[in-house]
């Protein structure tokens, strides 16, 4: 991997899309690729570089605190 795709904002972003597309691979999810490799986390990749997986960064939440005043 030379570049990231699009949108892909840092390296460890890029490694959990392709880990949770791989595991949705792994539980029998249909590929969005004609796969060229037999491993998940290739097909994972080569649908995430394609941009056929969407994804969207949400804002943190807020959780409460355990110290009550």
């Amino acid at each position: 991997m030379e570049r990231l795709p699009e949108g892909v904002d840092s390296r460890f972003r890029y490694v959990l899309l392709v880990s949770k597309r791989a595991e949705q691979l792994v539980q029998g999810s249909q590929p969005k690729v004609k796969p060229r490799h037999f491993k998940p986390t290739r097909i994972a990749m080569d649908e995430i570089d394609a941009e056929l997986v969407k994804w969207q960064l949400e804002p943190p939440v807020e959780e409460p605190t355990a110290i009550s005043e």
